[in-house]
């Protein structure tokens, strides 16, 4: 099945994304009621594509920090948020980074914002993101359980949902319930995967157990693994 002229028109100047996506054919598992496993869907020259994407924003004036939450502790990853910045003391988006260095958080591109849109309907819904949380992940990078309901209201009482986009070595993605005690699932996000989860699963508990060292593509040159998180009403 051929790729709609419409959808995504590249990076810049770089060669278009658009001519290296996955076929719309590509598999479509629903993990859970509105959780929606795309694996497969970022073909190899894409991935390419967007990890050299990836190091040019963390490695540029305003790239990656360490982010400290309410307790003081350090999370396991780096991260850069576009579009708006997440206060990880606060659990607030602001414009600015004011839990770091005070600079204004980093344009969303528009051609990385229609990327999630196409996967958010491949998986059956709609998504306008506003905001990309861009995270970098060693080789023991790891996410607690945790909600991401730090968006407006609005935005998730219509479980508006979330595009992940994973890129580099294999994660021990957990998917659990509406509560910290609910049973869990795990789903393995190899490169090029995207997971889209709202509806019904968009308060879901979810987190990132390990990485499977080495299992990213040698091509893309990561040790460790890169992770796209869209969402929309950070606004």
């Amino acid at each position: 099945m051929g790729v709609p002229a419409q959808r995504l028109r590249g990076f810049g100047a770089q060669p278009r994304l658009l001519d290296r996506l996955a076929s719309m054919s590509a598999r479509r598992i629903e993990v859970c009621p509105d959780a929606v496993h795309l694996p497969g869907y970022l073909t190899l020259d894409a991935q390419r594509t967007l990890a050299e994407r990836c190091r040019a924003i963390g490695t540029g004036p305003t790239g990656w920090y360490v982010p400290t939450v309410r307790g003081g502790g350090k999370m396991r990853v780096r991260m850069v948020c576009l579009g708006r910045h997440w206060n990880a003391r606060t659990y607030r988006y602001e414009a600015v980074r004011s839990d770091h260095d005070g600079r204004p958080a980093p344009a969303l591109p528009p051609d990385l914002a229609a990327l999630a849109s196409e996967m958010a309907a491949a998986a059956g819904m709609r998504l306008l993101p506003d905001v990309c949380i861009l995270n970098c992940y060693g080789a023991d990078g790891k996410m607690g359980l945790h909600q991401d309901k730090d968006e407006h209201p609005d935005t998730l009482a219509a479980g508006v949902p979330i595009v992940s986009v994973s890129i580099g070595d294999t994660a021990k993605f957990i998917l659990g319930g509406l509560t910290r005690r609910d049973p869990t699932t795990m789903v393995l996000l190899a490169s090029g995967d995207g997971f889209v989860f709202g509806g019904r699963s968009r308060l879901r508990y979810h987190g990132v157990a390990a990485l499977l060292p080495g299992t990213g593509p040698p091509e893309l040159e990561i040790e460790g693994r890169f992770n796209l998180t869209f969402r929309q009403g950070a606004a």
